[in-house]
């Protein structure tokens, strides 16, 4: 069944990503004009599948919410007069390097804006992140708003998640979240230094630039 946008989704945005043996459509559908978007979710898989391995499929717009975000990520939320961040993806815990790898990562520029002397970009990213043991039985996207808002000279930013896994990989992930939980009431949740060849952290600046 189609998806009909009306005024408030004029705009998406497609990606494929491989899943056991087939794939998932990943649609973003969102408003040139507003920080607002959402996930469409579509299989393409052969007609034989295992049952014990069928894929469970959640959407987060609070990625607070999501046990795969609290355990390996690092959010950053930031307000001031022309600013206004809620749980931006800053980076991967640094204790957790080896265990997530990135799969994707794409930024589009929708206008170019001129605010007091400064250029500002509208923008729509992407993050795809997988766990290193189950790679193709957990995905997770994240899709990042950057909206200006013109007329009062402010920028807002907001994620929404989607998470499509197999059962033992949410099985994995909660014995992630649970040591996780158990180091930091042991005080042991301080950043592990990860020798330099290890994958490089994507960094996001608060800068309105």
């Amino acid at each position: 069944m189609g998806l009909a946008l009306g005024k408030q989704l004029d705009r998406s945005y497609n990606i494929r990503v491989p899943f056991l043996d087939g794939f998932y459509d990943i649609g973003v559908f969102f408003n040139k004009k507003s920080s607002f978007l959402l996930f469409r979710v579509d299989s393409d898989f052969p007609v034989r599948r295992d049952i014990d391995r069928t894929s469970k499929i959640s959407m987060f717009k609070n990625l607070e919410s999501s046990r795969f975000c609290e355990t390996f990520m690092n959010l950053h939320s930031y307000r001031k007069n022309n600013l206004d961040i809620i749980n931006q993806f800053q980076n991967v815990k640094p204790e957790y390097y080896t265990d997530v790898n990135f799969i994707l990562n794409e930024t589009l520029n929708l206008s170019k804006i001129e605010v007091d002397d400064k250029t500002l970009f509208d923008t729509l990213t992407l993050y795809g992140l997988c766990l290193t043991a189950y790679s193709n039985e957990f995905i997770f996207i994240i899709a990042e708003r950057q909206n200006i808002i013109r007329k009062l000279n402010k920028k807002i930013v907001r994620t929404t998640g989607v998470q499509i896994s197999t059962t033992p990989a949410l099985t994995l992930l909660d014995e992630f979240h649970s040591e996780s939980l158990i180091a930091g009431r042991m005080g042991l949740d301080e950043p592990i230094i990860i020798p330099s060849e290890e994958k490089e952290v994507i960094r996001l600046s608060d800068s309105e630039d």
